[in-house]
């Protein structure tokens, strides 16, 4: 999988009735990422495409559909991180065809790092209050 990201841009792509449901600043990306969960019984192993990211939440363009409240594994590929991100639990909390926002369950300290210096370098200075 390889990795890009995009400059990060004032606007955010927002469902309509979506904008109050997000905790926490959403910085636009555009990397890869594995998902895979349960659907009625059956194995859903697919991938799809990181479309915006925060501490508590992902926004996800992908290949195979899922549905609001099914449990997601994730292994996501931030870039500059070797391994991927494994992310044992999330939950989908909203879908629209093939975008979806998932709901980050807890992580581990190490995964919490790697996840906020990622978006630590996506902030502007003055985003930061700087």
């Amino acid at each position: 999988m390889h990795a890009h990201t995009i400059a990060p841009t004032t606007a955010v792509d927002e469902l309509p009735g979506q904008s109050n449901r997000r905790h926490g600043r959403r910085t636009p990306t555009l990397f890869s990422l594995l998902y895979s969960g349960m659907d009625a019984g059956q194995i859903l192993m697919a991938d799809g495409v990181v479309t915006n990211l925060s501490s508590s939440g992902i926004g996800i363009r992908g290949n195979r559909p899922v549905k609001p409240g099914m449990e997601l594994a994730l292994f996501v590929d931030l870039p500059g991180v070797e391994e991927p991100l494994c992310i044992a639990q999330s939950r989908v909390s909203w879908v629209e065809g093939r975008r979806f926002g998932v709901e980050l369950g807890t992580l581990k300290l190490e995964e919490q790092n790697h996840l906020r210096f990622f978006l630590w370098d996506r902030i502007t200075p003055s985003d930061r209050g700087i």
